[in-house]
């Protein structure tokens, strides 16, 4: 099970930012930890995902972060951009990759077995 992708809000300069998580905020603001310690700790990509919305991260920042993954981003973007539930925009985002890959695949299947696409 994935976390749960953080609600999504403007902040007052315009800048669409995932609703930082105030405790967590808190804790880095105060010093305990820096972003430099918390790079170098070993925990997987999905926490790593999390963290980064728990803090307040801008949208299109999130998406340049090497270990975010597409599904998540785009997942997000579609929540705010188009209001969609979490489960669905994750779900238009896996059939939307589906589709792509099958297009993708088309021509090269076709040739594997010497039929014209469209008989495929």
């Amino acid at each position: 099970m994935k976390h749960p992708i953080q609600p999504l809000e403007k902040d007052k300069c315009g800048v669409v930012r995932f609703r930082a998580n105030k405790i967590v905020q808190k804790l880095l603001d105060d010093g305990f930890f820096d972003m430099n310690q918390i790079a170098r700790w070993d925990v997987s990509n999905e926490d790593r995902m999390q963290f980064a919305q728990l803090i307040g991260y801008s949208l299109s920042g999130f998406g340049d972060l090497s270990y975010v993954d597409d599904e998540t981003y785009s997942a997000a973007d579609k929540m705010f951009t188009e209001k969609k539930d979490e489960q669905i925009a994750r779900l238009e985002y896996l059939q939307e990759l589906v589709s792509s890959v099958r297009d993708k695949m088309r021509e090269g299947v076709a040739e594997l077995f010497e039929k014209h696409p469209d008989d495929l």
